[in-house]
């Protein structure tokens, strides 16, 4: 931007040379105008600009814009020099004298801003101000940077029209912050799927989503970092520089947790997969880790996950929504459970409370370390270890309750703090103390194995095992009886010698031989029907008779001991014998409802060990 002054140039007598000044080292006055030495620009060009301005010059026609960038490396950049080695910014440098710097007045600095007020002489003449006077009355008065010169050339042109304006003439340059660094995703694998889940049959399940836990691969990038960008510094009217305030950092490395890490690559810095698993971001740390287990933090619920059926083990910081069901191998639960959990084979664990669903296990422990409600809790072959149980249904090969009210309990060994109004059966019950709740009776059962039908097996097959043995002794009587006959005797005894070849016959003893066979012939083919008899009876017999040895081992096995030890009965409690078949699998792997069936309706077959409202049960058999 280049201003013009023609109107008061008039007025100065030209300075003969910039080499007066003793600037030619940086400053240089050519004929067709002055010039700067491009590879001097800032301090030094600083320097001697400050000094033309002290020693009572100015420049002429100053290219403001190009000023600026020399001074402060502010603005546009600058002109390409046409092949000259020199920069020119301003038409001469002429002397600003006393009088006319009289016209300049004072200058208003506030908030970075400076104003100036325009006005008239007082017989409204024109009092004839230059713009490259002013910038060089605003330099030595400080206004240093920021001028607009559009705006003063537009007010000293209007100041005939009015008596008086200020008009804001300079404006500081605000630092600029730059970009802070921050952290991306390159990775679509992070994202899950909330579509409803497709069915084999084409449908859709509207409680399962597609992918709420979708699996990251070894070595897939997860997170880049893009670093930050400096600002740019600002500068305050009086050409001082602002510094801009750094930008912030991010420390991608801090985010890395088990199976991550940070890798630097020619395109950038990444978090990268060590290996294949699920992705879990710690919400108090921040970090990133890819494991076998399936954490999640948002609850299941029909909002967040709907149904999961998950082929590894699962750990849920939040709650489980009513009807909502999680299927999968080992499952831990921080929050309240009120739907359904279904482990294959590891364990649960529930580290709140159960209320209203339920809790199995095909073959692992079930743990509640809260309170279990109205709710079912099942293991097939593990223990079930609750700390309160109230009105719940329990079952599972060992079983300990801290303190149950009106449960029903059923397990192969069953230990219990407190139990009241409970339906207990083991075939090892092991109480602290006992008693009535409310209107529901304190009923324990004692396990015994029913034997009576396989002592019934028992008894037909040693029965038939009895009647082959006869059958094959009649045909092996029968078989002696037809091997002693004189001619069948004779023909064996010589077919076994030629077999052996211990004897020779001539050639006049063989068709003796042959006549021989043709009469003993009849006789053979009985003996050898007879013989295939007996090998049959003495097979069936043999079979039936290791079917026996294997029915008396297994009802050694069922008669196995029960015991029942209660410490202390505080109410009504009725003990009784319960028997259960044996040959149907363990006692305790029932449905819920046969559960609570079989023991509240099941008083009346067994025989009564105790019934009493106070002392104490020591029992064994």
């Amino acid at each position: 931007m280049s201003t013009s002054s023609s109107a008061a140039s008039s007025h100065f007598p030209p300075i003969g040379g910039l080499d007066a000044l003793g600037l030619e080292h940086c400053i240089y006055m050519q004929e067709d105008g002055v010039y700067a030495d491009p590879t001097a620009l800032g301090q030094t060009f600083m320097a001697a600009f400050e000094h033309v301005m002290r020693g009572n010059n100015f420049f002429t026609d100053i290219d403001y814009a190009i000023l600026l960038k020399a001074l402060y490396d502010v603005g546009p950049a600058l002109p390409a020099s046409g092949g000259r080695s020199m920069l020119r910014f301003a038409s001469g440098v002429t002397t600003f004298e006393l009088a006319r710097k009289a016209l300049y007045k004072a200058v208003k600095l506030s908030n970075g801003e400076a104003e100036y007020c325009f006005e008239a002489d007082p017989d409204g003449a024109p009092a004839a101000l230059s713009v490259d006077e002013f910038v060089a009355d605003m330099w030595t008065k400080g206004v240093r940077f920021g001028l607009d010169i559009d705006a003063i050339r537009a007010a000293i042109a209007g100041m005939a029209a009015r008596r008086s304006e200020y008009v804001t003439v300079a404006r500081r340059m605000p630092p600029q912050p730059g970009e802070n660094a921050r952290i991306i995703e390159v990775s679509q694998d992070i994202h899950r799927s909330d579509a409803p889940r497709q069915l084999a049959n084409g449908k859709l399940d509207l409680m399962a989503f597609q992918n709420r836990f979708p699996q990251i691969h070894a070595g897939a990038r997860l997170l880049q970092k893009v670093h930050a960008r400096p600002g740019v510094a600002g500068v305050e009217l009086s050409g001082s520089r602002v510094a801009a305030p750094p930008p912030a950092d991010v420390d991608l490395a801090a985010m890395v947790g088990e199976g991550t890490a940070v890798e630097v690559a020619p395109d950038g810095e990444f978090l990268v997969a060590r290996r294949t698993g699920y992705l879990d971001i710690d919400p108090a740390t921040g970090k990133i880790s890819i494991g076998d287990k399936i954490i999640s933090r948002d609850g299941v619920s029909s909002r967040t996950t709907g149904n999961l059926q998950l082929t590894g083990d699962y750990e849920e910081f939040g709650e489980v929504q009513e009807k909502r069901v999680i299927e999968g191998e080992g499952i831990t639960i921080h929050g309240d459970v009120y739907g359904h959990v279904i482990s294959r084979g590891g364990d649960i664990v529930l580290n709140r409370n159960l209320v209203g669903g339920t809790a199995t296990n095909a073959n692992g422990a079930v743990r509640i370390l809260g309170m279990a409600s109205n709710a079912v809790i099942q293991s097939r072959q593990g223990d079930v270890v609750i700390d309160r149980a109230d009105h719940c249904i329990i079952s599972g090969a060992r079983v300990r309750v801290e303190h149950a009210v009106n449960c029903e309990i059923i397990g192969d060994e069953v230990r219990l703090g407190t139990a009241e109004g409970c339906a207990v059966a083991g075939r090892r019950v092991i109480a602290e103390k006992v008693g009535p709740r409310k209107q529901a009776e304190m009923l324990v059962f004692a396990l015994r194995p029913d034997s009576g039908e396989i002592d019934k097996v028992i008894g037909l097959m040693s029965a038939r095992v009895e009647q082959f043995a006869a059958v094959a002794a009649g045909h092996k009587a029968d078989m002696e009886a037809m091997t002693g006959a004189p001619e069948v005797r004779k023909y064996v005894m010589l077919a076994s010698k030629i077999r052996k070849k211990e004897l020779t016959l001539t050639a006049e003893q063989v068709p003796q031989f042959q006549k021989m066979a043709l009469a003993v012939g009849p006789a053979l083919k009985a003996i050898a029907k007879v013989s295939l008899e007996v090998k049959a009876a003495e097979t069936e017999r043999d079979a039936g008779q290791a079917l026996v040895d294997q029915l008396i081992e297994q009802r050694r096995g069922c008669d196995t001991a029960a015991q029942v030890e209660i410490t202390a009965v505080g109410g009504d409690t009725i003990v009784l014998t319960m028997k259960y078949n044996p040959n149907g699998g363990a006692p305790h792997d029932l449905a819920a409802k046969d559960v609570k069936g079989r023991l509240r309706g099941g008083s009346g077959n067994g025989a009564l060990i105790f019934v009493g409202s106070q002392g104490a049960v020591a029992w064994s058999s």
